[in-house]
């Protein structure tokens, strides 16, 4: 087996400098994610969320955005696993996407909400069918005794709402809005590009700096 502390990479694929990014951050992150969308990259889509529970343990998990607009970033989960159970505890967050063959990072920082319940709904009834019944079937985040167990659930859910199940109460949308981007690009010696943006706290505008490495 490989030294893991021999394991490196010399990134330098591109550059990112300040002159170069735009004023606002949803705008470059725009950018960016269509260029990972254009790169063909598995799930470019996928990003880890960090969170909080009551004690201030952190827990951190891979989930897919469905959407982003200036209002934030909208992922739809479980509202009792456990990552729905930190945020409604404490309603903060923070967001990466690691697109690998970019030599890229986002990291994404704010407090985060439920959207509205038109939203989830919208969202819910656009999924496959097997997806709906599960968000029936499985208790998110609860210890389980077999597969068999979820599985013979799926199998009640499907018998009770056939095609057609309605969105579970404990099941919708949550949105980040943003306070803090950064963005990475790789670069050789270590030496990375890091664009960090703030949002002024007085008005709607951006503050944009450079971060060392």
């Amino acid at each position: 087996m490989e030294n893991i502390a021999d394991l490196r990479k010399n990134y330098g694929l591109a550059t990112l400098d300040e002159a170069d990014v735009c004023p606002d951050p949803i705008e470059q992150f725009r950018i960016w994610f269509g260029q990972a969308l254009d790169a063909k990259l598995p799930e470019p889509n996928a990003m880890t969320l960090a969170t909080v529970n009551s004690a201030g343990r952190p827990s951190a998990r891979i989930v897919l955005i469905k959407h982003f607009d200036e209002q934030g970033l909208t992922w739809f989960t479980n509202y009792q696993s456990r990552k729905g159970c930190d945020l409604l505890h404490h309603p903060v967050a923070a967001l990466q996407f690691h697109w690998v063959e970019l030599e890229r990072v986002v990291r994404v920082e704010g407090s985060v909400h439920k959207v509205n319940p038109q939203e989830s709904d919208a969202y819910f009834h656009s999924r496959p069918l097997a997806s709906r019944l599960g968000a029936w079937a499985s208790p998110q985040s609860c210890v389980v005794a077999s597969r068999q167990i979820l599985e013979h659930s799926m199998l009640q859910a499907q018998a009770l709402y056939g095609d057609s199940p309605p969105r579970p109460e404990h099941w919708g949308g949550f949105r980040l809005v943003p306070d803090t981007w950064e963005f990475w690009q790789g670069r050789p010696s270590r030496l990375h590009d890091r664009i960090q943006y703030h949002r002024q706290s007085s008005c709607e505008s951006w503050h944009k700096e450079r971060l060392a490495p």
